[in-house]
């Protein structure tokens, strides 16, 4: 296995975004239209946030599946500030891959923004971790 690769080779580097500003009605399209499942909550290029398909099925009480509709009256009771995780864990683009999957593997959350000098450049999911260890193999 290739030692100390770092992160920037296997991160999304097309970020699909959202600002503070933004409703939960917009996250749910963005989920539903990229098949994604995190989205970075940015303002004037900075992160301030993230906001996971899960937190929106956490308060939507819901048990769908991808071709369900989430239940979304309770859209209108929350704005992204409350529901974004603030102040998410980062890493910078030449953090190795190592480490990445170390902090993935003791924390709960699914994904981590990559940061170079204060702007959100990328962002690296479980799942691009196991694509990557796939390919290694």
């Amino acid at each position: 296995m290739k030692q100390r690769v770092p992160v920037s080779q296997i991160m999304s580097k097309e970020l699909i975004t959202l600002t503070p500003k933004d409703s939960l009605y917009d996250a749910e399209k963005l989920f539903k239209q990229y098949h994604i499942r995190h989205l970075p909550i940015v303002e004037d290029k900075k992160l301030v946030g993230v906001v996971s398909y899960s937190d929106l099925l956490k308060i939507s009480y819901a048990d769908v599946n991808e071709e369900d509709d989430i239940e979304t009256v309770v859209y209108d009771m929350y704005s992204i500030p409350q529901l974004m995780a603030k102040s998410p864990v980062t890493v910078s683009s030449n953090t190795n891959i190592k480490d990445v999957t170390e902090t993935l593997a003791n924390h709960t959350f699914h994904s981590i923004p990559v940061v170079d000098d204060g702007e959100l450049v990328g962002i690296v999911t479980t799942t691009d971790l196991l694509k990557y260890f796939i390919d290694q193999y």
